[in-house]
């Protein structure tokens, strides 16, 4: 009996650092694609045609030898298998650590615990939710509040955080993101073994911040200088 419960706690542990290792690698892969994409939506500082020349040209990487999009599409699979990967990782963990821990120790824990580390799961459903509304807006239905065309990429990023609202949600948006970036920058770092002395530690949540800060404040800024008139058509 003593045998078995080993094993099956050896391999519990086992599955639950794998688990981290795929939260920490698909979180990695994300980072690297807002990143990009953040410095995308910084062309519209340079004007309607820079902005529609980046919009058209990551349509057409790999062309000829790769149908229109098709790049696009490969990276389009790796996003949703890594958010899967995520996603599922992070539910099955957060259920393992419910039931092992005690009440007590989970109130004490979450006295000590950073802000961001405590918002991490509703962060993550923000981030989900606002991702949908993202993809509805901008990629899949192309949907414009104010009425206009849908054709044109610039025009309905001028349109959409001309649009008070949609810009207030976009920040809120981005505030859970840099939270989540923060944590989970410092998580990753933890999991790939970085944080094993004090300073380690410390250079692992100034990294979580630069990341966090850097990523959400660059997409914050689009949709603050479009709704005060410095980006308009």
């Amino acid at each position: 009996m003593a045998t078995t419960e080993l094993v099956k706690g050896v391999r519990s542990t086992r599955s639950t650092i794998a688990l981290k290792l795929l939260m920490a690698a698909s979180g990695i892969v994300f980072i690297l694609f807002v990143l990009v994409h953040m410095y995308g939506n910084l062309k519209a500082f340079s004007g309607h045609d820079a902005y529609n020349e980046y919009a058209e040209h990551i349509r057409t990487i790999g062309t000829p030898m790769l149908p229109r999009e098709g790049l696009l599409w490969v990276i389009r699979a790796v996003l949703i298998v890594s958010l899967v990967a995520h996603v599922t990782s992070a539910i099955v963990l957060w259920r393992r650590a419910g039931n092992a821990r005690p009440v007590r120790y989970q109130v004490k824990r979450n006295a000590a615990s950073s802000f961001s580390s405590r918002t991490m799961r509703w962060g993550g459903i923000t981030i989900l939710l606002f991702l949908i509304w993202h993809l509805i807006n901008f990629t899949i239905g192309k949907v414009n509040v104010t009425g206009g065309a849908t054709n044109d990429p610039y025009n309905l990023l001028v349109d959409s955080f001309d649009t008070w609202w949609l810009t207030v949600i976009y920040l809120i948006a981005m505030l859970a993101l840099g939270l989540h970036l923060h944590h989970g920058t410092f998580s990753a770092c933890q999991t790939l073994g970085f944080t094993n002395t004090v300073a380690s530690r410390t250079r692992a949540r100034i990294f979580g911040w630069i990341v966090a800060i850097v990523i959400a404040g660059g997409f914050s800024l689009v949709p603050l200088f479009t709704l005060f008139g410095v980006i308009d058509k």
